[in-house]
């Protein structure tokens, strides 16, 4: 066999260029371009893994200019579609998506919400976080405990996301105070940005004499407004809500319920993130009692994925069984990771 240096140069050139082109091309506005491997965007960042670094490379989505790549993914827009293809830039800041060799539709970035490859391990759709906060006091030994943690899988039409905050405080001669909500909610996204949900939250607390309250809820939500620096929802259905008591007469009763909840969320304000929740449950089977509930939450992001979070969560009824406090309120700072 003959040997052929120009055929073996040729190959040394074009050969890395072809693998080279098989990786996902971001190009930022200050023209600064990165090669590496989109993982998702979401809450206007994107994260790519890339060669030259053993942790993910992030940038804001409002900075990306342009964007390809020849992998699938599945892409929400702001006006709640939901999409399938691979990504090509067809200009600054408009992208087109490809489905089969064929433009399914274009585009600008700013209206794309959240995109992930289709191909995604089970672990790259997992969200997780974990906070804990504690004090203690020498005057009659006052010790305070709380933890807090999150877990979300998010597939490609449905989400199902976990939550948990209970707080413990001990204290010479005074009784011990104990508080524990949590919840578990899945979401199902249908078009225009609608979704059916079903969700159980539980709570548990000794300023309402409450030994547990479990709150099952049927409804539909919808996105009002959901962009990549926030997102506005409404949801509204029925509930059934199971109440225990830790004395007293009665030691539960059940009861049906409406619900009608409105969350916000702002991520975009540098490191900073708010959370607001707030749900009413007006009485069907009690004629004129109505429940709320409301949370308020602000978060800093620190470096490697750790954060602090200032958080405020209250409980009222106006028909509180066996106690004279209609409501129950607790501030919580904390300290924790997320991934």
């Amino acid at each position: 066999m003959k040997f052929k240096p120009f055929s073996l140069l040729l190959s040394l050139l074009v050969f890395p260029n072809i693998l080279f082109a098989q990786n996902d091309t971001i190009v930022a506005s200050n023209g600064q371009v990165v090669i590496g491997s989109i993982k998702e965007m979401y809450k206007g960042v994107l994260k790519l893994k890339t060669d030259y670094s053993d942790s993910d490379f992030t940038i804001q989505w409002s900075k990306v200019k342009r964007i390809s790549s020849i992998k699938e993914y599945i892409i929400s827009s702001t006006d709640g579609e939901i999409y399938n293809g691979s990504l090509r830039s067809k200009n600054n800041q408009v992208v087109s998506i490809i489905n089969s060799d064929t433009i399914t539709t274009s585009l600008p970035l700013e209206q794309i919400v959240f995109l992930r490859t289709l191909k995604s391990n089970f672990l790259s759709k997992l969200s997780a976080s974990l906070a804990f906060g504690y004090n203690f006091t020498k005057s009659n030994n006052l010790s305070q405990f709380n933890l807090r943690s999150t877990l979300g899988y998010k597939a490609r039409k449905w989400t199902i996301n976990g939550n948990f905050n209970g707080i413990s405080a001990t204290r010479d001669e005074v009784e011990d105070v104990q508080r524990l909500d949590a919840a578990l909610s899945y979401r199902y996204f249908l078009r225009k940005d609608w979704y059916p949900l079903a969700e159980v939250n539980i709570l548990a607390n000794t300023e309402q004499n409450i030994a547990l309250r479990t709150v099952t809820r049927l409804g539909i939500g919808k996105y009002i407004k959901r962009t990549n620096s926030m997102y506005w929802g409404v949801q509204a259905g029925t509930s059934y809500n199971n109440e225990r008591f830790t004395e007293g007469d009665p030691t539960s009763q059940n009861s049906l319920e409406g619900f009608i909840a409105s969350d916000l969320n702002l991520y975009d304000i540098g490191d900073l993130s708010l959370l607001t929740r707030v749900v009413a449950y007006p009485g069907i089977t009690e004629s004129g009692r109505l429940r709320m509930d409301a949370v308020l939450d602000l978060q800093y992001d620190l470096p490697l994925d750790f954060f602090v979070k200032l958080g405020f969560t209250i409980n009222y009824d106006n028909q509180a069984m066996l106690t004279d406090t209609d409501y129950d309120y607790v501030f919580q700072t904390s300290f924790g990771w997320k991934i």
